[in-house]
Parts: structure tokens; sequence; C-alpha cells
């Protein structure tokens, strides 16, 4: 099935889904959510709201307590102290009703290679307490969301990784949760892989609360519409992505190409109350790159200041990798803080 064909079957699926009658939207409440493993802490008082049909990403280095997060939003392990409500139900006093609102991809799906994808995915419904006749009514809708329909009748065994990604995610949303959690969704795809899982976490984001965990940034950037960043198991930012760049970011960013020496274009730019910081790095004979950070969009008073003092301007592109630089500052400051705090 070609990528526009699978797009457009995964809109038309989300619809149908989001349409169902009688079905109420779900929020996550998270409350000081901490856990230990032995006397390590994994996680610190971890406090965060999620409303109904948003797409969130759940954003940190490996080991930042990602995984942990989600299998205790999940019901597969308990927190040592905080509290987690999925709607009207609280994970601390009824887990198997929370587990049944909840679907969870892991990052390494646990799949049995010896049945069919039709199969499997229909066990998992009624694992998840569905009916034989709930389960034969939902698994078309469910085929289609997740592209699956050309392989519903295959061996697991058989399928690529890609595929048996979608697999997993299947299994997860079978039951129709209202909270879906997907560990490191695009893990191991290929591009056009990635591709396909972008329409299918953004589909999902139509009828349910998706919160997707990845250390790749770029794939937050154009799935999620909120960012939650993790780092040595504390929350340390909590926003969109204009959010967080207006927060921790550095302004608008411009990169410039410029014929000068480094000291004459650091003194320009420097000189300029709109610029906030300056990275200069000589480049080539007589070329300098220049990274600046400004308020506000002061491009063109910018580049006629350059020129006035007889600095070339060969390039000028707006600046990329706002996210990663945010990303990068509140990841190192928070290590930073937490190794102060374990050495006091």
């Amino acid at each position: 099935m070609g990528l526009t064909r699978v797009a457009s079957v995964i809109m038309r699926a989300s619809r149908n889904l989001s349409s169902r009658p009688g079905k109420e939207p779900s929020m996550l409440e998270v409350q000081g959510l901490t856990r230990y493993y032995g006397r390590f802490r994994a996680l610190h008082d971890v406090s965060f709201r999620v409303d109904a049909h948003q797409v969130v990403g759940l954003l940190g280095l490996n080991g930042a307590g990602k995984s942990t997060t989600l299998k205790i939003l999940a019901g597969l392990l308990m927190p040592s102290s905080g509290s987690v409500r999925v709607g009207d139900v609280d994970a601390t006093f009824a887990p198997n009703r929370l587990r049944r609102r909840i679907g969870f991809l892991p990052e390494h799906p646990p799949l049995y290679d010896e049945m069919r994808v039709d199969e499997f995915v229909g066990w998992c419904g009624q694992m998840k307490g569905m009916s034989r006749t709930e389960v034969a009514r939902r698994l078309p809708e469910v085929f289609e969301l997740c592209g699956l329909g050309d392989v519903r009748q295959q061996v697991i065994g058989t399928l690529s990784h890609g595929f048996r990604k979608r697999v997993g995610i299947a299994q997860a949303i079978v039951h129709a949760p209202d909270l879906v959690l997907l560990d490191e969704p695009v893990s191991g795809l290929d591009p056009h892989q990635i591709v396909g899982m972008r329409a299918t976490v953004r589909a999902l984001g139509e009828h349910a609360t998706v919160i997707v965990s990845s250390h790749i940034l770029s794939e937050v950037e154009q799935t999620c519409d909120r960012i939650l960043v993790l780092d040595g198991g504390r929350l340390v930012a909590d926003g969109t992505e204009d959010e967080l760049s207006r927060r921790f970011g550095t302004g608008n960013r411009l990169e410039l190409d410029l014929r000068g020496t480094e000291g004459d274009v650091r003194a320009i730019l420097e000189g300029h109350p709109a610029v906030r910081d300056v990275e200069v790095a000589r480049v080539g004979d007589g070329i300098v790159r220049a990274s600046v950070a400004l308020d506000g969009d002061v491009r063109e008073e910018l580049v006629r200041a350059l020129v006035e003092a007889n600095i070339g301007v060969r390039r000028v592109e707006e600046g990329e990798g706002e996210l990663e630089r945010i990303f990068l500052r509140l990841t190192t400051e928070a290590s930073d803080e937490a190794s102060e705090e374990a050495r006091a």
C-alpha cells in the first residue's frame, strides 16, 4: 500500500473512530510520581496534566525515566509514591479499571510469531474484556487505522520490523482505550516507515489522548502538540514548542555566512540592541559563519548594519534546531543540579 493511500486510510479510520457514540474524552492527571528501584531513584516528584485528545511527547535522554513513567501510567508498575488518574479512575484504588482504559506499546512489543495478525490482535482484545462479537466488529477499524489490512492474515513471524510495530499498536488500541502510550514507536524504522508511523500517531490523537516517549527531537516536533522533558527522573519542562522557546530559548535565530574578520563580525553583531547571543566561527579564507539569537525579527536591520560596516553578506537563513538547543540546555542544567544535590 502506497504512503498516500495509507495516509488517506488512516485519516478516514480516525474519523470513524472519533465519531463513535457515547465515547467520553479522557484526561490524565499525574501528581507527585516517585519511583525507587532499591536505593536508586528513577523518578522524583513528577506532576503533569494532559487534556483529552492531546498528543504529548515525553522527551528525554536514555535513562531519563521515560519508560518507567509509561509503565506506571500503564498500570504495569506501582509508584513508590504519587498518584495517577485517567478520567475518573484512580490507579491506586482501581488498577484493573485503569488498565482497561489504557493501551500500551512497549519499545519491544511481545508478539507471538506463530500467530496470524488477525488471530493475535483478536486474542488481545478478548484478554482485555471484549466479546467475540465486539472483536469481530472492531478489527476492521483497527487494521485500517494501523495500515495492516493487506497483512491481516499473515503470520507475524514473517513480517518486517515496521509491520511488527504496527501490530504492536493494533494490540494497544483494539479495546478503544482513552489513553494510548507509545514507547519509542519509530525506533528501528526506515524513513518510509517513519512517515507512516507519524500519520498513525497523529490519527490516534483524533479519538484518544496519546503520550509518545522518544529521544528523537524531530519526531516529537512533527507529531506532538506538547512536550514534557524528563532528565534524571525529574520533569524539567512542560509546554508547547512555542512556549518552551519563549521560556528557555534564545529568540529568533539567524545563520549567516559573511566576508570579514571574526573580530569585526562579532563587534557589529554584538553591538545591535536586538542581538541576545552570537556564535562566530571561521569557515574559509576570509569567510565567517555566525549564528545569532535575536529579540524579534530584525533581519533587515542587521543585514543593513553589516553592509554599512563593509561586511560582505553571502548567506542569510533562519536558524533551525531551537528545540534541540533548549533540550541540551535543560538536560545539561538539570544534570548539573542533580550532581550538586547528590554531593550535598
